[in-house]
């Protein structure tokens, strides 16, 4: 395969952890595409938390209500996303029968 530019709006931790799974799988191309998609979406994730961690979980509106940190919806939705990418990578490391066609444990 090709070398892979991997994104610079990843974090430097991101960057590594699909450089390891590029280097202990053979990943066909679509696949590496779904791996960086979740990456961004790891790193998503940990900007929601580092957000909520800053600004607090709630916040008060203009009208005095308690409100969630719209964060919270973010690192929750990017949650979800990121399982299903992973999910669909599917690199467990199971009975070569039980794993998606080309997708190769080295």
């Amino acid at each position: 395969m090709a070398r892979i530019t991997l994104p610079k709006h990843l974090r430097v931790a991101t960057k590594k952890w699909i450089r390891q799974i590029l280097a202990d799988y053979e990943l066909e191309s679509q696949h590496v595409k779904i791996l960086i998609q979740a990456g961004e979406c790891w790193d998503r994730i940990l900007l929601a938390r580092e957000t909520v961690e800053k600004n607090g979980a709630y916040y008060t509106d203009r009208f005095g209500s308690p409100k969630c940190h719209p964060a919270l919806s973010e690192e929750r939705n990017n949650r979800v996303v990121f399982s299903r990418l992973i999910r669909e990578l599917n690199l467990s490391e199971g009975l070569p029968e039980t794993r998606l066609p080309g997708l190769k444990y080295k």
